[in-house]
């Protein structure tokens, strides 16, 4: 077992920070979307996507996208987009 466990501390540091700025989200609404964004960044990241990219392609696709296939955009199925030639 590691000595030390720095690498737990510094995953959850982003929560905590988190934390700290939702309560200046002005109102709860803004609060949850927030924290809604947050948690797809994260997941994205425990993917191994980059969030960026998958933020923009998935934005990009919502509003075209069918609602039965909305499941395809979650980060742990969403597939890159192949790059063109």
């Amino acid at each position: 077992l590691p000595i030390d466990n720095n690498h737990d501390e510094q995953q959850m540091r982003i929560w905590a920070t988190g934390r700290k700025n939702w309560l200046f989200a002005g109102t709860l609404l803004a609060g949850q979307r927030a924290a809604a964004i947050t948690s797809l960044i994260q997941s994205a990241k425990l993917n191994g996507h980059d969030p960026y990219t998958y933020l923009k392609d998935v934005l990009t696709r919502l509003p075209t996208h069918k609602a039965r296939d909305i499941d395809q955009l979650l980060p742990h199925i969403w597939l890159p987009p192949t790059a063109t030639a």
